[in-house]
Order: structure tokens, then C-alpha cells, then sequence
């Protein structure tokens, strides 16, 4: 996990022609994102949105890759593919986070902790993550299936962005060190990967953490992430107690700083790669890789140490496959591209006591970012427009519920019931400073006729500004205050790019309810 500030990335993202503004937003949206260009060859980033922390895997014919969640949950999440362009939600390993009572929101948050940078691995018919929550051991979770159950093991001490490594011979090895430092030390393992046998200081490469390794003929290769510099590294050597030898690999002006190789059922091999990307936090590119003196090289001979812009497709396209964004509710479990804020209070939501909705029961809480039972899924770039259709007829004095964005500033357009029945709508943006959350009113309250309510959320990572609008028929739009911001901040807010975010609170107890009838997403071309 890289822990610098953020800052746009040069390469890659900005792709000429892509700046929307928000009023030619309506006729440049499609409902998924789509990296494939159509006439063989695929852009960069084929996944426009925050899937940090890459480890990216192929079984046969199948890809996988495992990403950070921090507090989200369900946790660390798992994407397929057939041809490292297009992908989809395969699974989350963990049904909920354990350990901290933060993780239920109580006595404070966990936001920007959790779990993060995955090491996955497949090994005689089990899959296997290696990760390590914060402020506890490491854990290895197994399963013979990708899509779980997942059962775990914890080891005896804490392994930082531990990396999983079998070898040839079948013996099992993980990988850490810290950004603070940059000692290696390589952990051996027993052979059901329950316990350290052996540990060796192997390498000291200042600054390196993010620790990844493959093998290629005789040499072993370690990929690492220099946070420092936005960097990475690749180290070699014939025995993984070394002696091994560095090179400097690519940046974020050239394309990443955090991944490494996987190999294409060919023989050859393709790079992954994170890079800060501004205010939608940090996304994976793809990049062909080609060796010279048996050392990787990024890109291609005529462009070399650089992930570019636009490639070839690595393999025959499978556009079949595509992320789940839009949601109608009408199945009896939640799709895996929704994650709550932490751990849900599950006799809080439900959506088989009205069918065809997501019903989310007011949770008592003094204020958003406290509260349990918020609704997430990620925002897209270059630009994400989300409506939600609510039925608000069951909403109480005093509940808070609507829809809006959470990440380092939090927009929410809030429908709120007064005494006397009469409702109103408003947006308010919330803060995370390391000095705490503040509030601020972005709107004066509207009144509100009827029990069916349209709420439109623009997020335009082009122009890192979004806005907010509501309707009651999803025809005519009144806008809901001005523009506010978005930002990706890995000191504050949820370390996260911004996601659309689905809430409904009371500072009191209520028996209030907000019911979502629908989600539509659609995504900037």
C-alpha cells in the first residue's frame, strides 16, 4: 500500500478529446466502461476507476485480479477476465471484516484501514490471498473455488504487503517490507501455509514495500513500489536469499509505480501497473512487456520503459464480460458491485420485505460519516452519472436519507420529514480534515410534493467537480446547490476515490425507512 500524496498522473489518462464538462455530460455517457477500442487494440486504463493495489493471476485460460477495499465490505475484492481488458466481479474473500470493533463503527471508524494490498496465488487447485489487516497478523485465506467460501489461517506475526510465492518444487514463501525501511525479509512456510519455518533478511532496497514475485526460467524476479518517489523497482537473482541486483522500472510519468508481470498462456508476459490518477484515487493499466538480458522491459522496442496510451489486445476479446454497475434490485442478494461503508447492521436493510427494492432502515447515528449502512459502489472515470429513483413516503422526523458521493468530501442530497409531514430536499458536503469532519450547507432546503423522488449525482474526474440534482419524474431536473469537489487523499476521507453512496440515518431511533426502487449508471465516454 503506497501512503504519498496525490498528484494527476501524467500518462495515460489524459487522452486528448476527453474533457467533459458537465453540460455535455448527458450525450457522452454509456452505461459500462469499455477499454476495448473495437479495431484490436484496447486504451489505457481498460479499468477507469479506484482498483488499488493490484495482484493480477492466470489459471488456464482465466485471469484474476485481487484489489484493496480498506473498510468496505464485503472485502477484497476479486475481478475475472479472458484477455486482461475486460473484466468482471468474480468475489469478495472476506463476507465481513473482524478484529476491531471500529469495523462495526464503534467507538470511532476504520476508514483508510481494513484490508489492502492482496497477494493472490493459485496453487495445486486452491486459490490463495495473503493479506494483512491493519494492526493485525497475517492471514492466508484458501478456497478451491474462486468464488469462496474462503477460510483463513493467521500466522504468528505481521508480514507488511505480504508476497505469496510458490515455487517450482511446490514450497510456499512470502515476501514483505515496509516503505519506511525497505529491509526484505523472506518468510518460508510450512506446507500447509500455516506457519513460519524460516526467516531471512534477504535484500535492503530503500523505500520498497509492495513486494511481488514471479519466475522466469532460472531467475527469480521481485517487483517493488518506491512510495517515495512514485516509483518502481525490479530485482533478479538465481536464489531468492540472493544475491540480487536492482534496476529502476517505470514511474507515474510513465505509467505506475505498483504491480509486476503475469503470464499469457503463450509463454509470454504482460505488466500490471497502479497509478495515482488524480481525484478517482488509483487505477491499474496494462502494459505488454518484452525482456532484454533478461530483464523486463514496459511497453514496446519502439517505445520502451513506458505503458502506453493504446496496444494490441494481449488475447481475442471477450466483451461478454463487464463490470456490474445498474441495478433494478429485483434478485434476492446484492450484486458484487455494492460494498457498505463498514460492516452493515444486517437487521437494518432488506431487500425481501419489499421486493424489487433495496430497503434501507434508518440507523442511528449523529452524522454521515458515522453511520452504519451505507450503500457504495465505485465512481468511473472520465465522468460518472448515477440516478437513483427512492420512495421516500416511509421516511420519519429527523431521518437523513438520500443519495450522494463518499470519499475525502462526502456530497449528500438529503430528504429530510418535519414534524408536521412536510418534506424537503438539501445538500450538504462533509470534509474529512486530520482535524475531523466538518459540515457545510450547500443549498437551501427545497420543499419536496409526492413520495417518488429522482436523484441525479455527476462526478467528472476531468475536472475533479461534481453536482447533484433531483426531479420527481426523472424528466424535469432542479439543481441541488453548486458544484462541489472531489479528491483522493490518502491521509483523509476513506482512501479511496469518491464512490456513489446510498444512505438513510437518524440522530434518534426511527422506524423510518427509504426505499430504492432502481440505480442507473452510466459512464463518460
Amino acid at each position: 500500500m503506497k501512503t504519498s500524496s496525490f498528484k494527476p498522473v501524467l500518462m495515460g489518462l489524459i487522452m486528448g478529446t476527453l474533457a467533459i464538462t458537465s453540460t455535455c455530460l448527458a450525450q457522452t455517457l454509456r452505461p459500462t466502461p469499455a477499454a476495448d477500442q473495437g479495431d484490436g487494440t484496447y486504451s489505457n486504463p481498460p479499468l477507469y476507476a479506484d482498483f488499488p493495489d493490484p495482484d493480477i493471476i492466470r489459471v488456464g485460460d482465466d485471469f484474476y485480479f485481487a484489489t484493496t477495499t480498506f473498510a468496505n465490505t464485503p472485502g477484497l475484492t476479486i475481478l475475472h477476465s479472458r484477455d486482461l481488458v475486460h473484466w468482471e466481479y468474480a468475489a469478495h474473500v472476506l463476507p465481513r471484516l473482524d478484529g476491531r470493533e471500529q469495523y462495526d463503527l464503534k467507538n470511532g471508524n476504520a476508514y483508510r484501514n481494513g484490508v489492502y494490498a492482496p497477494s493472490l496465488r493459485y496453487h495445486d487447485g486452491i486459490f490463495y490471498v495473503a493479506v494483512t489487516p491493519n494492526g493485525e497478523k497475517t492471514r492466508i485465506y484458501r478456497s478451491r473455488n474462486i468464488t469462496g467460501p474462503w477460510t483463513y489461517r493467521e500466522l504468528d506475526r505481521v508480514a507488511f504487503d505480504p508476497g505469496l510465492f510458490f515455487d517450482t518444487d511446490g514450497k510456499a514463501y512470502l515476501f514483505t517490507s515496509g516503505g519506511w525501511d525497505g529491509t526484505l525479509t523472506l518468510f518460508t512456510l510450512n506446507s500447509d501455509l500455516s506457519r513460519i519455518e524460516d526467516a531471512a533478511q534477504i535484500y535492503y532496497n530503500k523505500g520498497a514495500e509492495g513486494s511481488k514475485v514471479i519466475r522466469r526460467g532460472d531467475w527469480y524476479y521481485l517487483f517493488n513500489a518506491i512510495p517515495s518517489r512514485l516509483g518502481m523497482t525490479v530485482s533478479r537473482a538465481r536464489s531468492l536469499k540472493g544475491p540480487w541486483e536492482t534496476r529502476n522500472q517505470i514511474d507515474d510519468t510513465t505509467g505506475g509505480h505498483q504491480g509486476a508481470l503475469v503470464d499469457l498462456p503463450d509463454g509470454s508476459w504482460y505488466g500490471f501497473v497502479m497509478v495515482d490518477a488524480g481525484a478517482i484515487g488509483r487505477v491499474t493499466q496494462i502494459s505488454p512487456v518484452f525482456w532484454q538480458d533478461d530483464w523486463p522491459v514496459w511497453g514496446t522496442p519502439d517505445a520502451p520503459d513506458r505503458v502506453p496510451l493504446s496496444a494490441p489486445l494481449p488475447l481475442p476479446a471477450h466483451p461478454e464480460l463487464h463490470l456490474a454497475t445498474s441495478d433494478s434490485f429485483d434478485g434476492a442478494t446484492l450484486g458484487l458491485q455494492w460494498q457498505w461503508n463498514h460492516n452493515p447492521d444486517n437487521t437494518r436493510w432488506s431487500l425481501q420485505e419489499r421486493l424489487g427494492f433495496m430497503r434501507l432502515k434508518a440507523t442511528q447515528a449523529d452524522s454521515f460519516w458515522t453511520a452504519r449502512n451505507t450503500l457504495t459502489q465505485k465512481g468511473f472515470g472520465p465522468a460518472s452519472r448515477a440516478v437513483v429513483r427512492l420512495d421516500i413516503s416511509h421516511l420519519q422526523p429527523g431521518d437523513r436519507c438520500g443519495a450522494g458521493t463518499l470519499g475525502k468530501y462526502s456530497a449528500q442530497a438529503t430528504v429530510e420529514t418535519a414534524i408536521d409531514g412536510h418534506r424537503t430536499i438539501g445538500l450538504y458536503l462533509s470534509e474529512d480534515t486530520t482535524e475531523g469532519q466538518k459540515t457545510d450547507v450547500l443549498s437551501t432546503p427545497q420543499p419536496l410534493n409526492g413520495n417518488s423522488l429522482y436523484v441525479r449525482t455527476d462526478m467528472n474526474f476531468m475536472t475533479a467537480r461534481g453536482q447533484m440534482a433531483y426531479s420527481p419524474d426523472g424528466a424535469a431536473w432542479t439543481p441541488l446547490g453548486g458544484d462541489f469537489p472531489l479528491a483522493y487523499d490518502w491521509r483523509t476521507g476513506t482512501f479511496q476515490g469518491p464512490q456513489f453512496a446510498l444512505f438513510c440515518f437518524n440522530p434518534a431511533e426511527s422506524h423510518g425507512y427509504l426505499d430504492i426502487d432502481s440505480f442507473d449508471l452510466k459512464i463518460g465516454d
